[in-house]
């Protein structure tokens, strides 16, 4: 999988993903966005308009994002998920634990709502 991150709004990081999110890239993902999350930045939207699958190790990975994500007062939001992504998000039943959005800008003004994360 590749991802592209790219700031919008200052202190929010959109992060396109293109792929499939599993046990061979799951680990860099998850590092590399950690280091964003570190390095400041805890209000993230993952955008998986071209992500093709996902993993229980990419849920995973998901997760420990997530969860550093709001150790540092933020969050993170998913977008435009469908396909298997969103089977894969209800039967786990993780699309109660991540803010699905069905797109970019929604995703992003839901940070800004006074609860929004």
């Amino acid at each position: 999988m590749e991802f592209i991150p790219r700031e919008i709004d200052g202190d929010i990081m959109v992060i396109e993903a293109d792929g499939g999110l599993d046990g061979t890239n799951a680990a860099r993902f998850s590092d590399d966005v950690l280091a964003i999350v570190d390095g400041g930045i805890g209000r993230l939207i993952i955008d998986c308009a071209r992500l093709t699958h996902v993993s229980s190790v990419g849920l995973g990975a998901l997760i420990r994002i997530r969860s550093r994500a709001a150790k540092a007062g933020g969050d993170v939001k998913l977008c435009n998920v469908s396909g298997l992504p969103m089977q894969v998000l209800h039967a786990s039943r993780l699309d109660r634990v991540f803010g699905l959005y069905p797109d970019l800008n929604r995703a992003r003004l839901a940070f800004l709502e006074p609860d929004g994360g």
